[in-house]
């Protein structure tokens, strides 16, 4: 987690996984098992996750010089399930172009 990139594919990914959970298993939970405290929980969670997720890409977004654009989408990834993942494959091919 040495790179700005490194640390916002990290947080990425991290962010998205808790999105699947609080999607996938704590609302159904809260809906069909009536267990609400999982998704107080896991929401809670995901939400300290998704400021991490803003602060990691402003660095990254400074850092890397991105275009306005790209930042957009960066953070219009993380409002799609699964969309964080997806934008982590030009993430992955931005560090391996940076390290030379």
């Amino acid at each position: 987690m040495q790179t700005p990139i490194r640390r916002f594919r990290v947080v990425g990914i991290i962010e998205g996984i808790s999105y699947l959970i609080l999607l996938g298993i704590a609302m159904p939970l809260k809906h069909w098992a009536g267990i609400p405290e999982v998704v107080k929980v896991v929401g809670w969670a995901h939400g300290v996750l998704f400021i991490l997720f803003g602060l990691a890409l402003l660095h990254v977004w400074v850092a890397r010089r991105w275009s306005f654009g790209r930042a957009l989408l960066a953070f219009l990834a993380s409002l799609v399930p699964f969309g964080t993942f997806i934008f982590d494959k030009s993430l992955r091919h931005e560090e391996q172009l940076a390290q030379g």
